[in-house]
């Protein structure tokens, strides 16, 4: 079986690049070991927001008299879970289809490099056989990382994916990590109900966002009731009872924390193991595969895109190299008309999914002054803004930071009501190099959650009309 790109995962990287491939006109398959989609579709990035929904709508049938609505209701757990896995079974399914419109061949197993241009691919009842590409693309993804004080066992200490589908919703549990996904399993375990205490090493929650940011989720969280303890790192878990009880050391000496279920979200590994890497001495480091800008790993013909790579671990990032990779392969064959632009990660849009959202973009504040920008920094509250007070969800702000001397928009941080549907203004704008002027002059629509973009440009640049 000879193919001209074999793609080993089909993940928001793998099966995207697979149809771009395809789309180029290269013989083209996909080699996945469990379901098409990968993690995103599966166990991530999709039932995680349908899980979340849920949330929201029971967070609103509480919050119901405050629109004027007499609404009672209770969340059925078993039903919530059921429903995320339906949504997640579709999108994959969504994806078989994609492969047989686009004349993919997918072989399920477990994919090795073998050899410089050849794969063997074990099935599930062990048989094997052998695949011949002159292109190799990895797109193996990545797994909850595990640290030794607190390994995941499936039961009682768990990683995201059992989070998803517990057999019954815990009375209290205790999230270690405040990256996206925890505090998004934080936000909805708690809503659910259950008694929730957030674990964080560093000195703030969603350490990578702007520190106001940070400010502005802690303020929210600990008004709904979780627990946080930033400075603070579990040392041990003990399993041997009826739940677990993990020893914290914090700033104040250490402590005990029990509760039902430890969910541990300290970040994710890539799937190196076990594929051919070693024999075939492709170069990694820090547990990722060293590429180029295009892909292309230290033994020509093979590629790897997504979070097995350097680039940010996030599901669009690996879309958009495994386009890239294929665009590059393409244009080296005479299959395509350009060499594709290199991908600019300080442009990556980042979105959190818990309430009130968070969406980011660029520098923050400190990251501009740190690069030696002067900045001129704006901030508008969405408690000003007439549509966030009509949908009941005023929390949060809008904060843009641009460089005083050119007008530069060199980054946006925003937490509130549906802040990860008006991150890509910024991401675009940036890319087109716009500036304030250009911004400000472009008519945002009224009444929006969006013009609050708009006018927090107005108040770093001292023309606030609506505070």
């Amino acid at each position: 079986m000879a193919y001209d790109v074999v793609v080993l995962g089909s993940g928001p990287g793998g099966y995207v690049a697979a149809i771009r491939a395809s789309q180029l006109g290269f013989k083209t398959a996909v080699i996945e070991k469990e379901s098409l989609g990968g993690i995103c579709l599966n166990w991530g990035c999709i039932p995680t927001k349908a899980l979340l929904k849920s949330a929201q709508v029971y967070d609103d049938i509480k919050h119901a008299a405050s629109f004027g609505i007499e609404a009672t209701g209770t969340p059925n757990f078993d039903g919530i879970v059921k429903r995320s896995r339906g949504v997640a079974d579709k999108m994959s399914k969504g994806v078989q289809f994609l492969m047989k419109k686009n004349k993919i061949d997918v072989m399920m197993g477990f994919g090795k490099i073998v050899a410089k241009g050849k794969l063997e691919v074990t099935a599930a009842d062990g048989s094997k056989q052998t695949v011949e590409a002159k292109h190799i693309i990895i797109a193996t993804g990545g797994r909850s990382r595990q640290l030794p004080s607190m390994p995941i066992d499936g039961k009682k200490i768990i990683g995201y994916r059992e989070a998803m589908v517990l057999p019954q919703m815990p009375k209290s549990m205790i999230v270690v990590g405040s990256g996206a996904i925890g505090v998004e399993f934080a936000y909805f375990y708690n809503t659910m109900g259950t008694k929730v205490t957030i674990v964080e090493f560093l000195p703030r929650i969603v350490p990578v966002e702007d520190e106001e940011i940070s400010k502005e989720l802690e303020k929210n969280y600990k008004k709904n009731g979780i627990t946080i303890m930033t400075n603070s790192e579990v040392t041990s878990v003990d399993t041997t009872g009826d739940g677990v009880k993990a020893k914290v050391k914090t700033a104040d000496g250490e402590v005990t924390l029990e509760a039902d279920v430890l969910l541990s979200a300290v970040g994710v590994a890539a799937n190196i193991e076990g594929i051919g890497l070693e024999e075939l001495a492709v170069k990694t480091d820090k547990g990722r595969i060293v590429v180029d800008k295009y892909g292309q790993t230290s033994v020509p013909g093979i590629y790897a895109i997504g979070d097995c790579s350097p680039g940010q671990a996030l599901a669009h990032v690996a879309s958009k190299e495994g386009i890239v990779c294929v665009e590059a392969i393409a244009y080296n064959e005479n299959k395509y008309h350009h060499q594709p632009e290199a991908i600019d990660y300080n442009n990556i849009p980042g979105c959190t999914y818990c309430v009130p959202e968070i969406a980011s973009v660029g520098y923050t504040e400190k990251q501009a002054k740190e690069a030696g920008y002067e900045v001129k920094v704006g901030k508008f509250p969405l408690s000003a803004s007439g549509k966030a007070s009509a949908a009941g969800h005023t929390e949060g702000f809008i904060k843009v930071v641009f460089d005083a001397k050119y007008g530069e928009w060199l980054g946006t941080h925003m937490i509130g009501y549906n802040v990860t549907e008006m991150i890509a203004e910024t991401v675009t704008a940036r890319k087109l190099e716009t500036t304030y002027h250009e911004v400000l002059n472009a008519i945002h629509p009224h009444p929006t959650i969006s013009e609050s973009i708009k006018d927090a440009i107005e108040v770093a640049y001292g023309e606030a009309i609506h505070i």
